[in-house]
């Protein structure tokens, strides 16, 4: 055994005095993740007492389950629901699941730090620690900006969006200028946060054939799913003087950052293999894109594809979809869409990198290259960390809920797909939810909590103090296969 003094260990000379720059309990217990995790429970306990009052629902008063499932889903931006959104809730219960959306997606400690930033003009140290935990910032130079542009975005995004939806209800459907305003811009909100709730009891199977709502709304599931440092990079590079005699545009993807590249990348792959694919399968099923014409398919295949990376709209009836399709749309929701952006999911650079560990490993590579960039092995350890402790989470709630359950009443390929929906905050369903037993539900609410933190994020929050080791023990090796 060899002894390695490390630099935030314990002098073995003088066991009593502290280390310089060795964090105390009180600051340990005031870590970034922690106050993020502190602040989606404390979001998601009002946002239950809210729905829970008698002028948040139209019939008899929610139950406690109810509540709670409701505003975790909103608070977490899944989309998952027990009850009908239009029918069961008022315009009340209405707008307060439209807050926890708006919360819940941008952050709610960047939605605190912001309002400080207004108060004092600028960030102390610990607020831009706790804003770092909401954006992933790669420093802590750049919350101020990153928490600024993402507010930039949302607003843009989201109002543009809500006209553009409003004015379609008015003139398409001849909805009464209100009913159309506050349904345009409740679904734009609900669009760009990746939230799936819809105040129509079918979702946007009633727009199924419209460009003019799908593919609004899947453009700005796209941009929030980018995640915001993709965004702001993307408008700086946009903005960046021409450089002489060399041409300058946006699509100049050689000058953008390795998880730029790599989110954009994996993203417009994903989504086109899920288009073909869809279109393919589900071309003559009677219950889903049989009765539609060819462009009608093609418009139905797309949006299909970008709501299943964790938005959770439905265009297309998900119970009458194909079993192989059932099976993709568990492959999509599970990988998600980019980092520090309203989606869920591992996140497509999680999924990214795993396969070029696969790749470098079959070719016999020391390094994992990505865009002519080693990367970091610390990276490559969190990738591994994130993608089993997700793969954990499925089985271990699929297991609780199919071994309690006859499989003739919820088969198992149901009750993944709720489950998968549940983690990756996705939203989609198989129509099993609300028929689950409340115990279950309860299983799907910590699960979606448990999703839209992260593992990572929620296992550091939690973690009562660090352990620093003062020695390494000798290498081994194992067979591998």
């Amino acid at each position: 055994m060899r002894l390695v003094r490390s630099p935030t260990s314990p002098d073995p000379r003088h066991p009593g005095r502290p280390v310089p720059g060795r964090s105390s309990a009180t600051s340990l217990r005031r870590r970034p993740a922690q106050v993020v995790t502190l602040g989606f429970l404390v979001t998601i306990g009002v946002g239950t007492a809210l729905l829970l009052l008698p002028v948040s629902s139209t019939g008899p008063r929610a139950s406690f389950v109810q509540a709670l499932f409701t505003a975790t889903s909103a608070t977490c931006v899944t989309g998952l629901a027990v009850v009908d959104t239009q029918t069961f809730w008022t315009p009340f219960g209405q707008a307060v699941i439209l807050g926890l959306i708006q919360v819940g997606g941008f952050g709610v400690m960047t939605v605190a730090s912001l309002l400080g930033l207004v108060l004092t003009r600028r960030l102390g140290l610990r607020s831009r620690l706790v804003a770092a935990e909401s954006t992933h910032s790669v420093g802590l130079g750049d919350v101020k900006k990153v928490m600024l542009g993402a507010l930039w975005i949302t607003l843009v995004a989201e109002s543009v969006l809500g006209l553009v939806l409003a004015t379609r209800l008015v003139v398409g459907y001849d909805e009464p200028l209100g009913h159309a305003l506050w349904s345009g811009f409740f679904h734009s909100v609900s669009s760009f946060n990746n939230a799936g709730f819809s105040i129509y009891s079918d979702n946007i199977m009633r727009f199924v054939t419209d460009p003019w709502i799908c593919l609004p709304m899947s453009a700005a599931v796209i941009i929030g799913g980018l995640g915001f440092p993709v965004l702001i990079e993307l408008w700086r590079h946009a903005r960046a003087p021409r450089v002489k005699g060399r041409r300058h545009t946006l699509l100049t993807a050689s000058r953008w950052s390795m998880h730029t590249r790599l989110t954009i990348t994996t993203t417009a792959v994903l989504l086109g293999v899920g288009t073909l694919f869809f279109l393919a399968v589900e071309w003559g099923n009677p219950r889903t894109m049989g009765p539609l014409d060819v462009p009608g398919k093609m418009l139905a295949s797309f949006t299909h594809s970008v709501m299943t990376r964790t938005a959770g709209f439905n265009s297309l009836d998900t119970s009458g979809m194909n079993h192989g399709s059932w099976f993709l749309t568990d492959v999509l929701m599970f990988i998600g869409g980019g980092s520090a952006g309203t989606a869920g999911g591992v996140k497509v650079g999680t999924f990214a990198l795993l396969a070029f560990i696969i790749w470098s490993e079959l070719r016999g590579d020391t390094d994992v290259t990505v865009f002519d960039r080693r990367v970091m092995p610390s990276t490559l350890r969190q990738a591994l960390v994130v993608a089993l402790t997700a793969v954990a989470l499925v089985i271990v709630s699929t297991l609780l809920i199919t071994v309690t359950v006859p499989p003739t009443v919820f088969p198992l390929d149901r009750v993944l797909f709720e489950v998968i929906s549940a983690f990756s905050t996705t939203g989609l369903s198989t129509g099993i939810t609300a028929d689950l037993d409340q115990w279950h539900q309860v299983v799907l609410v910590v699960l979606m909590f448990l999703g839209r933190l992260g593992p990572i994020t929620l296992g550091t929050g939690l973690a009562l103090r660090e352990r620093a080791k003062v020695y390494r023990y000798p290498e081994g090796s194992a067979l591998v296969g």
